[in-house]
């Protein structure tokens, strides 16, 4: 995620750039900061996610939507760029600032780098949590096989969970069993500190 020159943008000039821009932007608190431009690992884990859940939610009526598509976030006035998300049912989409806008998603994925991950694991998932519709939230590793799945309970709660390698973990939404190995197939993990010494 790289920011812009520093300065605040007006929501106005927001949606202005990032209508004419080739790239996905997202806007926070005032700082614009673009959303691509992700690391080989970062993208290989995208395209496994798209290569496994594209036919599985066809079959169960649902479709699963690429990065460039943005999400409405009720308690913003404007919106997010998810990795990954996915609807169940009659897809919605809302206009905001002429920008066609997902409305009803039940999972978003996001893969975390470095620079987002106490972002996407905190506020951006508080902001997420105000769609009525989103159920699962996946947040994935690049760096190590480690994924972690909030799931909505009784409407109200939410229940976290940790995968590690070899591990397999239920996509209720869709109702399907994941393994970390098939998410992580083809990337290169980068070794870690305690992994050289060893």
């Amino acid at each position: 995620m790289t920011a812009l020159p520093k300065r605040k943008y007006t929501l106005e000039e927001y949606f202005e750039s990032d209508k004419n821009a080739e790239g996905n932007f997202e806007n926070f608190d005032g700082e614009i900061f673009e959303m691509s431009g992700v690391s080989r690992q970062h993208a290989t884990i995208e395209m496994n996610f798209a290569e496994i859940l594209n036919p599985i939610a066809r079959k169960r009526g649902c479709q699963a939507f690429p990065p460039n598509l943005r999400i409405k976030v009720p308690v913003l006035p404007i919106y997010r760029y998810p990795d990954l998300s996915v609807v169940c049912g009659e897809v919605m989409v809302e206009q905001v600032a002429g920008l066609d806008c997902l409305v009803n998603p039940v999972l978003i994925v996001e893969v975390l780098s470095e620079s987002t991950e106490k972002y996407d694991r905190e506020e951006k998932f508080q902001q997420y949590k105000s769609i009525k519709s989103f159920k699962e939230y996946l947040l994935v590793s690049q760096d190590a096989k480690f994924i972690t799945l909030l799931q909505k309970h009784n409407g109200r709660f939410w229940l976290h969970s940790d995968y590690v390698a070899d591990e397999t973990f239920h996509l209720t939404t869709l109702d399907i069993d994941l393994s970390v190995e098939e998410i992580y197939q083809g990337v290169e993990l980068k070794p870690r500190p305690h992994d050289a010494i060893n």
